[in-house]
């Protein structure tokens, strides 16, 4: 069952809502990442769970019902996890020692290049997932993989 709790801003009675989801409804278990881990991980994401993640977005663009489309964002979300659950498995040291450095630096990936490189590499030896940045310039290489980026 799905809960959702709120701290009470306004009132002195937190929000709790436990309806639960009709049984039409696949059941699936939340992420349990924070943006850290996530954003380390978000290019491996979208190209572990491109077809998911691209019928998600053909059946929102069907209709703006949040109804019509929990099914499929169920299975991204189940997709996601399971690629979460094969980095740790695979490049535990390396993904962590990646979102963790993003956690300390406010999110940005310059401070963490080295250890998104050694994440990268670990990921492209174990996983065969290579991380695309989508609309890097053609021909020339992209930031991640620069060894001297320059900032302006």
């Amino acid at each position: 069952m799905a809960a959702t709790n709120r701290h009470p801003f306004l009132s002195n009675v937190p929000f709790k809502d436990e309806t639960p989801l009709p049984d039409d409804i696949p059941k699936v278990d939340e992420v349990g990442a924070t943006s850290a881990p996530l954003k380390s991980a978000a290019f491996f994401i979208g190209a572990y769970c491109k077809d998911f993640n691209d019928d998600y977005m053909l059946c929102k663009n069907e209709n703006n019902d949040p109804k019509h489309c929990l099914k499929e964002g169920r299975k991204v979300t189940r997709c996601t996890i399971e690629l979460l659950r094969k980095l740790r498995e695979n490049c535990g040291k390396e993904f962590d020692a990646h979102w963790q450095c993003l956690d300390r630096n406010n999110q940005e990936y310059y401070h963490c290049r080295p250890q998104e490189r050694t994440f990268n590499t670990c990921v492209f030896n174990s996983l065969n997932l290579e991380k695309v940045i989508p609309g890097t310039p053609q021909g020339k290489p992209p930031i991640h993989l620069k060894e001297k980026p320059i900032f302006k």
